[in-house]
């Protein structure tokens, strides 16, 4: 009778699987390298999907079997490199404003100016001039910048340019005039307000909490409220288009963003790529009782737009000397960085949104910055209990060594933004010095301790390009190339670990390693194929990989036209 009911149970179920395969797939890949990322399955060679879900994987022959004329859409992958969409666990997404000044990758300070001018040509006075991204050790001499480059052109017109890091501010004299911002306003608490050592004056340079202090003065541009509201629409538009061509299908926001725009973008069938939202990390009661019905209404269970983690700065950056570390700067032994707030009121805030079920995300910089925030986890699970919080420390640039088992024993996700590392090892150590630079970027010696990591970009701070990214995990050199093995290469990981770091790890940061991360029967459909094959390519190949199509949801939402 068992034998019977074995044979039944047996043949019932492989009824439902032809059943199953019987159906048309709504989109197949075929003749693909799929990359699963699934370890039981880690090579395929063919996907069906139905709806945004996969529902199977296996030879070319067997899913072929799943395509109908005029219903299937089929992807002839040639041979190329399939495998999950990109999930940037760290993004700076939103509307992308046409106006903005780049000044990214800037080397001669007076392209500033020659911006400026230009930008200022198109404007009417009163009118605030927006930019960024200038990174002071690109220089020529690596000066910082000052108002003078502004003033000139400028007079009528306030100006705003932020450092690629996004912790400094250079502002021209009318922005300081209009800020009541002169040689004697003091530092706010966190914060710097650079002065000539000679004159006294501020120079036009304000970093941390004293962006803050900043009234710009300006008079609107003369739109119509149609009118700007098309402009905010077609700056997310443009954003997700830049998403999409990088192969980008989710994306975390740390901290804020507008719920309700990305509500519209989905109901019109715009929205291209998952969201994820939070909200600033607070001790208010009032407030956590208004962000869980927030988070109630884009719960975790859903797969598109949803409630992320509550945000909090510890200290600033190591480009901008005002990461917090235990010991001064190298190069500036009068400060050891800026703390945005006392620790007392961190783990407040910190243990307040824990015992709330919250998860948190802390921008930890330096050694003391990235100390502090384990401690005020670690002090949120004795006072709270131990729960699956998976709070996360943002950034993870630069550790004692004796914190980097920590994060594994604490359950601290380690979310860093590989590009930070070869962007900023051209100064790194001249700030804090060799031995110290040892645990700075160490993605290999966390993972090695059993942490759990996620990759992001830090977007607009960084290239949204995950190109970047995966040549700086495995190389650790400049995007330029370089002779040797790369800056503190034992730090270095695989391609493979680069490529998990940046999906299935980035979907575990994110309770979603159920139904995202991989390519596996049951799992979201977000895929990205590429026109090279980065598990074998050279290294100086990985930054000119393009993607050739973009998958999120089961939808074709980018494709090269190659």
């Amino acid at each position: 009778m068992k034998i019977v009911l074995f044979l039944l149970s047996a043949f019932t179920m492989t009824a439902l699987l032809s059943c199953s395969q019987s159906e048309p797939a709504d989109l197949v890949i075929i003749n693909g390298k799929v990359f699963t990322l699934d370890k039981d399955h880690p090579m395929e060679e063919a996907i069906a999907v139905r709806g945004e879900l996969i529902v199977a994987l296996g030879t070319t022959v067997e899913i072929s079997r799943m395509i109908r004329d005029g219903h299937t859409k089929v992807i002839d992958a040639g041979g190329r490199l399939v495998m999950p969409g990109f999930n940037d666990a760290h993004v700076h997404f939103g509307p992308l404003d046409p106006d903005y000044i780049e000044l990214r990758y800037t080397t001669d300070p007076t392209v500033i100016t020659e911006k400026v001018r230009a930008r200022v040509a198109k404007s009417k006075p009163g009118e605030l001039i927006k930019g960024g991204h200038w990174e002071h050790e690109m220089f020529n001499d690596k000066k910082w910048p000052s108002k003078e480059l502004l003033d000139a052109v400028s007079p009528d017109n306030p100006v705003v340019l932020s450092r690629a890091d996004g912790h400094s501010l250079l502002v021209n004299s009318y922005v300081l005039k209009a800020s009541g911002i002169n040689k004697d306003s003091p530092d706010p608490f966190g914060g710097e307000i650079q002065k000539d050592p000679v004159t006294g004056e501020p120079t036009g340079i304000l970093k941390e909490n004293a962006e803050a202090l900043v009234i710009t003065g300006e008079k609107k541009a003369e739109r119509t409220a149609a009118e700007e509201t098309e402009r905010t629409w077609q700056g997310y538009l443009l954003a997700l288009s830049e998403a999409a061509e990088y192969g980008v299908t989710s994306v975390q926001l740390p901290g804020s963003g507008d719920f309700e725009a990305y509500e519209k973008l989905q109901k019109e069938g715009l929205l291209t790529c998952r969201v994820d939202m939070g909200k600033e990390l607070t001790a208010d009661t009032i407030l956590l009782h208004e962000y869980l019905q927030i988070s109630k209404k884009y719960p975790r269970e859903g797969n598109w737009i949803r409630f992320g983690y509550l945000k909090a700065f510890i200290d600033g950056t190591i480009g901008s000397g005002t990461a917090l570390m235990f010991e001064p700067f190298t190069d500036n032994p009068k400060t050891s960085g800026l703390a945005m707030m006392p620790y007392d009121v961190f783990e407040k805030m910190v243990v307040a949104a824990d015992i709330e079920g919250f998860q948190i995300g802390v921008h930890s910089i330096g050694d003391k910055g990235n100390n502090w925030t384990l401690n005020a986890y670690e002090k949120a699970l004795k006072v709270n209990g131990k729960r699956d919080s998976r709070h996360r420390d943002e950034h993870t640039q630069t550790l004692q060594l004796s914190d980097i088992p920590r994060f594994a024993e604490l359950g601290v996700i380690a979310s860093m933004q590989p590009t930070h590392c070869i962007s900023d090892k051209k100064f790194c150590e001249k700030r804090i010095g060799t031995e110290r630079a040892r645990g700075a970027y160490a993605w290999k010696s966390l993972a090695d301790a059993g942490a759990s990591l996620a990759f992001g970009t830090d977007y607009q701070v960084e290239p949204l390009n995950p190109m970047e990214g995966l040549y700086a995990a495995v190389t650790r050199k400049d995007r330029l190339g370089e002779a040797g093995n790369g800056w503190f290469p034992e730090q270095k990981i695989t391609m493979e670990n680069a490529i998990r770091y940046y999906t299935e790890g980035s979907a575990y940061s994110q309770f979603m390693e159920d139904r995202k991360g991989i390519i596996k029967k049951g799992y979201l459909a977000d895929i990205v194929i590429t026109d090279k094959d980065l598990l074998t390519i050279p290294e100086e190949e990985i930054m000119k990989t393009k993607v050739d199509y973009t998958i999120t949801g089961g939808k074709v939402v980018y494709a090269s036209g190659r």
